[in-house]
């Protein structure tokens, strides 16, 4: 089943090619969506694709970019079906 997963990553998650890397992992499941940066230090992400492709993801960041993250908080909806790729957005 198609799901929505809204992400915050708290740590030293700018700077670091977070973002980027979130988009490549993205990009090889074939999730959509967006990734950017918050003013408060945090990365923020909003995903949608098969649940199990979103259960990857978010292992593949962990995997990954866990050294860098202290806390990831996630949320699950259902899907709206609005994006069409996976961006960097700024």
């Amino acid at each position: 089943m198609k799901k929505r997963i809204h992400i915050f990553y708290d740590g030293r998650v700018q700077g670091v090619g977070f973002r980027f890397t979130v988009e490549y992992i993205a990009s090889d499941l074939n999730v959509k969506g967006w990734v950017k940066n918050l003013y408060d230090g945090r990365v923020e992400a909003m995903a949608e694709a098969q649940e199990d492709a979103l259960n990857e993801f978010l292992k593949r960041i962990r995997d990954r970019m866990g050294i860098y993250i202290v806390n990831e908080v996630v949320d699950w909806f259902d899907t709206k079906n609005e994006f069409k790729s996976f961006d960097v957005t700024f």
